[in-house]
């Protein structure tokens, strides 16, 4: 699996990349019918996912990344480098949405793009990365215990209130921010 990020080409997001990302979210209406993200889960369009991109790319430290196995796009991942109220105090990056295509889940699509978000953020020397899951989605919750995250506390959601676990991992091997360089 690679990790593309999705960048804007003239202030859009391509038409070809978009209409492929609104067949994966299509996929998932069951998390749609859950999260109350758009109107009529059955019936998502390009421009619903194209004005949720915009809104996921609109924040601070943002990155959507873009998961591919055989060229397919198989996942879709947002993600922050903080959490988006500076007021929480919270160091540690955020994984705000992690995507797979209903048609390939159980294939370990999820697992690996997990793991290399996480790598990811190891290797920008994070020590942690945490993710909020929705109360009323309890395979979610099921699925990030068994990566290794556990739940930290309860609370509703920054933008619906949504009633959530956050969740958090610590990222064993990550630099120690000012320790010196084991290689030197």
């Amino acid at each position: 699996m690679i990790l593309q990020p999705l960048a804007p080409v003239d202030g859009a997001l391509p038409g070809p990349v978009l209409t492929e990302i609104a067949a994966l979210y299509a996929t998932n209406r069951a998390f749609f019918e859950l999260s109350g993200d758009f109107p009529d889960p059955a019936r998502i369009t390009v421009e619903q996912v194209a004005a949720a991109l915009a809104d996921e790319l609109a924040h601070d430290g943002a990155e959507v990344l873009l998961a591919r196995s055989a060229g397919r796009l198989v996942g879709l991942a947002a993600t922050l480098a903080h959490h988006p109220d500076p007021a929480s105090g919270d160091p540690d990056p955020w994984i705000g949405l992690l995507l797979v295509d209903a048609t390939a889940h159980r294939r370990g699509h999820g697992r690996t793009l997990a793991a290399l978000l996480e790598e990811r953020f190891r290797t920008a020397g994070r020590t942690g990365v945490r993710i909020a899951v929705l109360d009323n989605n309890p395979g979610a919750l099921a699925f990030w215990q068994a990566q290794g995250y556990t739940v930290l506390r309860h609370a509703k959601d920054l933008e619906r209130g949504r009633d959530c676990a956050v969740l958090r991992k610590p990222l064993q091997g990550a630099p120690v921010p000012g320790a010196p360089d084991p290689g030197v």
